[in-house]
């Protein structure tokens, strides 16, 4: 049943010409058993107009709508007495209040109290009639076309209600989309920070073991041994970070075998593996160690593995690089700096390493500040711990908060 309504509703001509067809029928069968006296061509007329009008009542509604008009003062002037015919006319109503102009449905409104006064007017004869007959007379005549607009226009807020509807949930289905596209977006850039550091860190770390190798390899083999056993090592924690990075794209039931995230409590063996690249480092902790927050702790840890690559790649020969870590009372800062050749060779060629760390801190609104180390004897350095050093070197210095908000951290 429902495929049938359904393919009613796609067709709305075809059962309107089925009505109209019906209305036809039996209007001709009142006309031929002369059960309506008048001008039978005249009826003929206004019987094709009606049945026009009620076929094409969805179609062209205004049209239809003034077509019966006409009919109606035609009968009017013809003396022909209301028939099965002008059942049409409350059906034009209802369309025109249904699917016509707000205009077209106010003058159809209008039309259901002229008419049914015209028709009075015409054919009964009210001064023989009492006030009350006469009331009722009008409100028998008047109710068919008023319930027909009342119903119209009931039909006509329904649609403009689920055509709100339909169009709120596309809206809501558009907005759902664009806020999946940029979640999407901060995910992949997250994980590209990532991998960046990952392979910017291990590969550097595995480029300088491979060039020490290669000098030893004739001189000192034992040497050289041991820069391979560093290679590979490091081979293997970077394809271990790989996996756990890539390891965030699968689904939500495939989270078994990630790893934690590194924090400030692996800082030692990410010094120590710095340290046997042949790059000399000291750690300094100042304050009271407090636990971090995943985020601002996993933040801290890629930030000194990424300043510390960079001096890595663009320190020079011996080059040596001091982390302190010093702990607020409302945050937490870092300082990386080397000795090495300073801001020239800062960062990486295509530019992402300061990026992504400005990217890091900024996720949980703290300051970054990077540049050269101060002059040698400046109030800075000597706060820091400088006296000694040669001139030159670069410098990270990154504040983070300790509370950051759950939906950050």
């Amino acid at each position: 049943m429902q495929r049938v309504y359904a393919w009613l509703r796609a067709r709305p001509l075809l059962v309107d010409t089925a009505w109209a067809a019906l209305l036809l029928a039996l209007s001709l069968l009142e006309i031929l058993t002369d059960t309506l006296p008048g001008n039978r061509a005249v009826m003929a007329g206004i019987l094709a107009v009606l049945c026009c009008a009620v076929a094409l009542r969805r179609t062209v509604p205004v049209f239809v709508l003034f077509l019966t008009f006409a009919a109606g003062v035609v009968q009017l002037a013809a003396d022909i007495e209301p028939g099965i015919m002008d059942f049409a006319m409350p059906v034009v109503v209802y369309a025109a209040a249904a699917y016509a102009p707000r205009w077209a449905s106010r003058l159809a409104l209008a039309g259901c109290f002229i008419a049914p006064t015209a028709a009075s007017a015409r054919w009964l004869d009210l001064p023989n009639t009492t006030v009350t007959h006469t009331i009722i007379l009008f409100l028998l005549l008047t109710g068919p076309f008023v319930i027909a607009w009342v119903l119209g226009d009931s039909m006509r807020t329904r649609r403009a209600y689920y055509a709100e509807l339909e169009d709120r949930a596309a809206r809501l289905e558009r907005e759902r989309d664009a806020q999946a596209q940029v979640a999407a977006a901060a995910e992949r850039a997250r994980i590209a920070r990532e991998l960046h550091d990952v392979v910017a860190h291990n590969v550097s770390v595995m480029v300088v073991q491979a060039d020490g190798a290669a000098y030893a390899i004739d001189g000192d083999p034992q040497r050289a041994r041991r820069a391979l056993a560093t290679i590979s090592s490091t081979g293997r924690e970077a394809l271990a970070e790989m996996r756990r990075l890539l390891g965030v794209l699968r689904s939500a039931n495939e989270t078994q075998g990630l790893v934690p995230q590194p924090g400030v409590d692996q800082l030692e063996d990410l010094l120590a593996q710095v340290r046997g690249a042949g790059l000399p480092v000291e750690l300094r902790v100042d304050g009271v160690p407090v636990e971090l927050s995943q985020g601002v702790a996993l933040a801290a840890y890629r930030i000194v593995q990424e300043a510390l690559t960079n001096t890595r790649k663009h320190g020079g020969p011996d080059v040596t690089a001091t982390v302190r870590l010093h702990y607020g009372d409302d945050n937490v800062e870092l300082e990386i700096r080397d000795d090495g050749r300073g801001a020239d060779a800062a960062g990486d060629g295509m530019g992402h390493g300061l990026v992504g760390m400005r990217e890091r801190v900024a996720m949980f609104g703290g300051t970054l500040n990077a540049g050269p180390c101060p002059e040698e004897g400046s109030e800075a350095t000597s706060n820091m711990g400088g006296g000694g050093r040669r001139a030159g070197g670069y410098q990270v210095v990154v504040t983070l908060p300790l509370r950051v908000p759950a939906s950050t951290a």
